[in-house]
């Protein structure tokens, strides 16, 4: 027994000595608990924003809306129906919901005993499946209470349900522009492992002393990456396209510009992250670290809506958030979170920014 004891000390005493299985035996779990909990705990300030327009104007209108205003989840903005439809392309709601000219009338005749019905309508975005369900499941059950308290449960107050996008676009179309950004974003910061592997053996230093220039080393690391960066676009549209029928309705040319452009973005943060780190073991946990926030918090599977404003702003300095962004513009005509040319100007802004700090602080031993 003794002797059991004795090893389970020298075996305690060799995790705590290995600062790699420390992180990934302790620090990770608590990580994901903390990003999980945050996101999916319902608390704090996360709401929907959502559109509501009146154009009925009577009494019964005004009941509706209130009944809307107290649902704590969401954040009504009102308006008139052009203005609200153009900010819910612009992404700054995610659904709108109009009550039609006559509702009150309708309402009038049910409880009069006369048969009578009218719709509202709800204007939803493809782009936003989780948050769309929430709407639609908010908008059943206040029409089914009005019909309940109104006429015993009679269909008085109906929804119609509408689209803005063009055509009916699946969810799986809007998942293939996120996924090809996170393989994308993976393939950058993943890069720091190897250079950083290579310092801590000398194998970089043994090549710097050679005639090779060192701009040919870095620049091969980079074009092998560009080049599996394009495998893998083709690769994940190629699947979407073939298998889940996908369509793209943007240009080819701009799709490839925006993956290099992505590639390369990302290529400087891992070239950036290895400049400051010693080890392997450091720069895999380090590398983990930057990834889990980029794929939570980007918006490319977890919708802004259901994020605090606090992770909101962390969002809206992320670049992978603008390279999911982009690429869903230009494949599938998403719902934006910027312009394009501001996705287009912040991911150059990251591949300048980081390739400098990385040019400066980068050593070869």
């Amino acid at each position: 027994m003794n002797t059991l004891l004795r090893l389970t000390v020298a075996n305690m005493k060799s995790l705590v000595r290995d600062r790699a299985a420390l992180f990934w035996t302790f620090f990770f779990p608590v990580m994901f608990v903390l990003l999980f909990g945050v996101l999916f705990s319902g608390s704090g300030d996360s709401k929907v924003s959502v559109g509501f327009v009146d154009q009925d104007g009577t009494a019964v209108s005004t009941q509706v809306h209130q009944a809307f205003a107290a649902v704590p989840i969401l954040s009504l903005q009102t308006g008139t129906l052009d203005d609200e439809k153009a900010a819910m392309q612009r992404g700054d709601v995610s659904a709108v919901i109009v009550i039609p000219k006559g509702l009150g009338e309708a309402v009038g005749k049910s409880m009069a005993g006369q048969k009578a019905s009218s719709a509202l309508q709800l204007y939803v975005d493809l782009s936003k499946s989780q948050t769309t369900q929430v709407i639609q499941g908010i908008v059943t059950q206040i029409t089914n209470g009005f019909n309940l308290q109104l006429a015993g449960g009679s269909a008085v107050v109906g929804v119609d349900q509408q689209t803005l996008q063009s055509t009916n676009i699946s969810t799986v179309a809007y998942l293939v522009p996120s996924i090809l950004a996170m393989a994308l974003m993976q393939l950058g910061v993943f890069a720091a492992v190897p250079l950083v592997q290579q310092r801590e053996k000398g194998i970089l230093k043994r090549i710097g002393a050679t005639p090779l220039a060192r701009w040919k080393l870095v620049g091969s690391n980079v074009l092998l990456r560009l080049v599996v960066a394009a495998v893998d676009a083709v690769l994940i549209l190629g699947i979407g396209i073939a298998v889940f029928n996908v369509q793209i309705v943007g240009n080819v040319l701009a799709i490839g510009g925006l993956v290099f452009l992505g590639a390369g973005a990302f290529l400087a943060l891992g070239f950036m992250l290895a400049s400051f780190l010693k080890t392997e073991e450091q720069a895999t946990g380090v590398v983990q670290v930057v990834q889990m926030p980029l794929m939570f918090l980007s918006g490319i599977f977890f919708p802004f809506d259901f994020m605090p404003s606090f992770l909101r702003t962390v969002a809206r300095f992320l670049p992978l958030t603008y390279l999911g962004d982009a690429l869903r513009q230009v494949m599938v005509n998403g719902t934006q979170i910027a312009p394009l040319g501001v996705d287009v100007a912040i991911l150059a802004g990251w591949l300048v920014v980081c390739l400098a700090i990385s040019a400066r602080s980068f050593s070869w031993e």
